[in-house]
């Protein structure tokens, strides 16, 4: 399998050289030449296989350039019931007949991101080993992302990790998570501004080739393909707990901030999974919500770009929105690139034709956004008719689901964290302090070890270039 960039350099790369890279040289994001077809007779001979195995079989379509034994003993390795609490690794929770939580957050640092994030640990050790190499990666994080690297990556041999989050725009318990680890290879920068700022310093970064190839930089954030990828996994997975035939099929409704989880959805959508409606689920940063409704892209400065109660979705500039835009065109790079360079750095905005603004409704996406007032209400009511307490990011999930439902078609929500991360404002839903693992209690007070840059480019590239001497 060979992958392309998004805006058009014709340039094929396999997977194991796409790992270690990031962005495209373009700037674009990679995806494969072609999405794999699943056919009924593949479903069924995946349907009761354990998570391992269908993560296996999924990525061996996927990556030719990993031997099967070991590509197989690297799921073995990533996906074990020690690591994510139970054997099934992402279980449903029913709430009602025909809506169920997709239980993604069970891993070290109790967010989704955990699900990609320890296969790719795993992978890059492996190819760093094989290459005899080192990589610095450099990340940004709004909240999940940043901890479940660090967690994935520390203390991998021959790998480094540069994470920037948005000064005080974390949950505290996302904070600790990040700024606690002690380990040399660890190094947190608090970038004064948001999320997207940071962001943008990790594309700066990326496409300064001199300085990404001397200092051999990579990415863990979901412009990252081999992430991508493996949240595609759990997509299948859903879809056989929740159906008992390939005749059946199902909706996904996908909290988002950085479209890479409900870009996975629909990856697996387009290799054949029978989804019927993948819902994007948004909080006061309404871009995606925007786009869907009216075919107007138009990214938000910092200025604009709301502090919300699900903080890990305050993004006003979906990285991960690219890849399926590109489907979206017919795969026109060309058409990509004017409209995600030109166009964006011009006119801050673009809009699609009416023609093509018809045919994302042949790709299952639907939208909506919540609010803070709508979270604590789904919140209260979750936890009042089902008994189950959810995080403020499941709970815009949940909240946007409910417009989609239809009769006959499960409706799953994706739980993309536990709500241990984002106490205070469960204590203002519920009164009450939500449920903490043991092994976390106190992690607040923990010694930090953090270092605060403004929103400069320049002055991260110093600070990696002073640390990887």
């Amino acid at each position: 399998m060979n992958y392309l960039s998004t805006r058009g350099d014709k340039t094929e790369r396999r997977f194991c050289d796409i790992l270690l890279e990031g962005l495209a040289p373009d700037g674009g994001l990679y995806l494969p030449v072609r999405y794999p077809q699943v056919d009924a007779a593949t479903l069924t001979r995946w349907r009761g296989l354990a998570y391992p195995e269908l993560a296996f079989e999924i990525l061996s379509l996927y990556i030719d350039d990993i031997p099967a034994e070991d590509l197989r003993a690297i799921c073995a390795r990533t996906y074990t019931a020690e690591v994510f609490g139970t054997p099934e690794i992402t279980p449903l929770k029913p709430l009602a007949p025909g809506l169920a939580l997709q239980a993604l957050s069970n891993g070290p640092t109790l967010a989704f991101k955990d699900m990609a994030m320890q296969l790719l640990g795993q992978l890059f050790e492996y190819e760093l080993q094989r290459r005899g190499e080192t990589l610095n990666i450099l990340g940004a994080t709004s909240g999940d992302t940043g901890s479940a690297a660090e967690y994935a990556m520390r203390g991998k041999a021959g790998v480094r990790v540069f994470m920037l989050s948005p000064h005080g725009r974390m949950s505290p318990f996302q904070q600790a998570q990040m700024f606690s680890l002690q380990d040399e290879n660890i190094h947190n920068i608090a970038v004064e501004g948001v999320f997207d700022d940071c962001q943008d310093i990790v594309k700066a970064v990326s496409n300064d080739l001199a300085f990404k190839r001397e200092h051999k930089i990579g990415t863990v954030n979901s412009i990252n393909w081999a992430r991508l990828l493996a949240q595609v996994v759990y997509y299948f997975a859903g879809y056989f707990y929740a159906t008992k035939s390939n005749e059946e099929r199902v909706s996904f409704c996908v909290p988002s901030g950085n479209f890479g989880n409900v870009c996975a959805g629909h990856v697996a959508r387009m290799m054949g999974l029978p989804i019927e409606r993948l819902v994007v689920a948004t909080n006061e940063n309404d871009v995606l919500d925007e786009f869907f409704r009216t075919g107007v892209y138009r990214p938000r400065g910092s200025a604009e770009t709301h502090e919300t109660s699900s903080p890990s979705m305050d993004i006003s500039k979906a990285s991960n929105f690219e890849r399926f835009v590109f489907d979206l065109l017919g795969r026109d790079g060309a058409r990509v690139k004017a409209l995600f360079k030109d166009a964006l750095e011009r006119d801050g905005r673009f809009e699609i034709s009416a023609a093509e603004k018809a045919a994302i409704a042949g790709y299952g996406f639907v939208s909506g956004a919540s609010s803070h007032a709508d979270r604590l209400a789904t919140i209260r009511a979750t936890q009042q008719q089902y008994g189950v307490i959810v995080d403020t990011h499941t709970a815009d999930g949940l909240k946007v689901a409910q417009d989609w439902r239809q009769d006959g078609i499960p409706m799953l929500v994706l739980e993309t964290a536990l709500p241990a991360k984002f106490a205070a404002t469960i204590v203002e839903a519920l009164g009450e302090e939500p449920p903490r693992p043991a092994h976390l209690q106190g992690i607040e007070a923990l010694p930090k070890r953090v270092q605060l840059m403004p929103a400069d480019a320049q002055q991260v590239k110093d600070y990696i270039h002073a640390h990887v001497r």
